[in-house]
């Protein structure tokens, strides 16, 4: 009696078992790899799934969400032999699980290490300057040169974006002492401009001064000029009155020395008093 119910008890189990085993309910966001003795049979799909137990087995759990694959820092050479850090994202997802699983070792290694080389491969190409600027440009060929590869693995690339590239640590050094050296060519340049506009309008400066100083000095000539030829007309004589119109002359410099501070003298002709003598008798003669 008790042996019957130990088996009986253990047909229960085994029925339990198999019927576990049997009955599968696939989550939503993800399909299972159904293997048959060794080989590959089908995939399972969310929702309720039977299979035979003992021969059918759950080769893996795959994924059918969007998935966020890290692709490591690397340093790059670019073609003017700059070297640059970058890393990458790649969003995935795998649209047939059987290739994902027989078609490559490793799907998410295979794909960092595939991002990896084909990024190092096309910012060699470039220059650093057009690396550091041209992200969009950089992501499109990225995207492009391995879709064709990730498809055989039965992957489909959503979108691959470029985190960082910057310079290695040696390199900003070079970036920035050459743009001080920029920045101090360019103040250069600015100071000696401005030199030069200073110098040029202090040039004009004197020039329009020496051109006013002329025309003072013709209008000076044109009125001493006039006085002459006025005295001349009134008191008949050709020499007085160039004299005396020098002798008012050396009277208004003697006068301006004289307010001078640093003026201690004062030095006259010594026949000044003759002459101004003979000037008068000659006009009152007249």
């Amino acid at each position: 009696m008790e042996e019957t119910l130990v088996v009986v008890l253990l047909l229960i189990a085994i029925v339990i078992t198999t019927i576990y085993k049997g009955i599968n309910v696939v989550p939503q966001g993800e399909e299972w790899v159904i293997e048959r003795l060794g080989k590959f049979h089908k995939t399972i799909t969310p929702g309720l799934n039977i299979i035979i137990p003992y021969l059918d087995y759950i080769r893996m759990r795959v994924s059918t969400r969007d998935i966020i694959l890290d692709v490591p820092q690397q340093e790059v050479i670019t073609s003017d032999n700059a070297v640059i850090i970058t890393n990458a994202i790649a969003f995935v997802r795998i649209t047939k699980p059987q290739d994902a699983i027989y078609g490559v070792e490793d799907f998410r290694n295979a794909i960092q290490q595939l991002v990896m080389t084909t990024l190092r491969s096309i910012l060699g190409e470039m220059k650093l300057d057009e690396a550091l600027s041209s992200r969009e440009l950089i992501k499109s060929k990225l995207k492009e040169q391995i879709i064709d590869d990730v498809a055989d693995w039965g992957v489909t690339i959503k979108s691959v974006e470029i985190q960082d590239i910057t310079p290695s640590p040696s390199m900003q050094q070079s970036m920035e002492r050459q743009a001080a050296a920029e920045r101090e060519r360019r103040a250069i340049e600015t100071t000696a401009e401005g030199n030069k506009n200073a110098a040029i309008l202090e040039a004009d400066g004197k020039l329009a001064a020496a051109e006013r100083e002329a025309k003072a000095q013709v209008a000076l000539a044109t009125a001493s000029a006039e006085a002459i030829r006025l005295i001349s007309e009134s008191v008949g004589d050709k020499q007085l009155p160039a004299m005396f119109l020098l002798g008012d002359k050396y009277i208004s410099s003697l006068e301006k020395l004289s307010k001078s501070e640093n003026s201690k003298f004062v030095v006259y002709p010594a026949d000044l008093q003759g002459a101004i003598k003979g000037l008068l008798g000659r006009v009152t003669a007249k």
